[in-house]
């Protein structure tokens, strides 16, 4: 048991730094994957997340696999993507979650061909799919940083960014901190999203973030719950992942992503708060 759990961690310095690096992730991206799941921006996520793409395909133009310039040119290109379709959404007739996928579905196709441009196959996958078990000094500490910085955004927003998650057209009437809540959430989230893609990739990144906190749903009601359960099986994907990976030779992105969706079945069939077997015994016994 000791070999199969716990020998490949304590044996090999990258499986460590590994480890390291998605519990920092899962610390940061699980409040955010909470509040997306709040306000029905699920998606919204997903699509920012492939809107970094060009950015992080620009700084690799110009520096290749340098990690400041990928980092800074995903921050601006997540950026301009959240304003953009914020702006569009207020201006047209077209709705902010419709303007976001036609920026996804451009992005994305804009970021593959730049890669395309210059790199080869291997740099295009590292990119898309990341390499979690390769991660450096500098990306831990990036990793650190931006999970640092959304903590302590957080415990000073928190109460905002939570009133605006639930009624946003409330918080607007009574304060005029509404917008300043929504577009510093999104930052947070674009920061989580550039710091997470270079473990993950930019396909993979948003799963650590939503599917941990989807499963949770079907374990607790109240925020703090549903952002500490998040986390444990943000967690224990990871961890499952990671060995899964080491004695299978699998990618080690897709398989934590891949366990964080098991965890997600496991929830949605046995979850005591609207999963499919405490459902049905519910209903039994009200129809007796």
């Amino acid at each position: 048991m000791i070999d199969l759990f716990i020998q490949p961690f304590l044996d090999f310095e990258f499986m460590r730094r590994a480890l390291f690096g998605c519990v920092v992730i899962a610390i940061g991206a699980s409040p955010i994957g909470v509040f997306l799941m709040l306000r029905r921006m699920s998606l919204t996520g997903d699509a920012m997340a492939h809107a970094i793409l060009p950015g992080a395909a620009v700084g690799y133009l110009v520096g290749g696999l340098s990690l400041p310039a990928m980092t800074f040119g995903g921050v601006i290109a997540g950026f301009v993507v959240a304003f953009l379709s914020g702006l569009i959404a207020r201006t047209t007739v077209l709705k902010e979650d419709a303007s976001l996928a036609t920026f996804y579905i451009m992005s994305l196709a804009l970021g593959v061909l730049i890669i395309s441009i210059r790199g080869d196959n291997v740099d295009l996958i590292h990119i898309l799919f990341g390499t979690v078990l390769a991660l450096n000094d500098g990306a831990l500490l990036l990793l650190c940083g931006v999970t640092s910085v959304t903590i302590l955004a957080l415990s000073l927003l928190f109460r905002l960014i939570l009133m605006e998650s639930v009624d946003s057209q409330f918080l607007s009437s009574v304060s005029l901190w509404g917008a300043a809540a929504h577009y510093a959430f999104l930052a947070l989230v674009v920061l989580n999203l550039v710091a997470g893609f270079h473990a993950l990739g930019s396909l993979m990144v948003i799963g650590v973030m939503l599917l941990p906190a989807a499963s949770a749903r079907f374990w607790a009601r109240s925020v703090g719950s549903l952002i500490l359960i998040a986390f444990l099986i943000g967690v224990g994907a990871s961890v499952l992942g990671l060995l899964a990976s080491f004695h299978f030779s699998l990618p080690s992105g897709p398989a934590i992503i891949l366990t964080a969706g098991l965890f997600h079945i496991v929830s949605l069939v046995i979850g005591r708060e609207g999963g499919w077997i405490p459902s049905y015994f519910r209903t039994s016994k009200v129809m007796r």
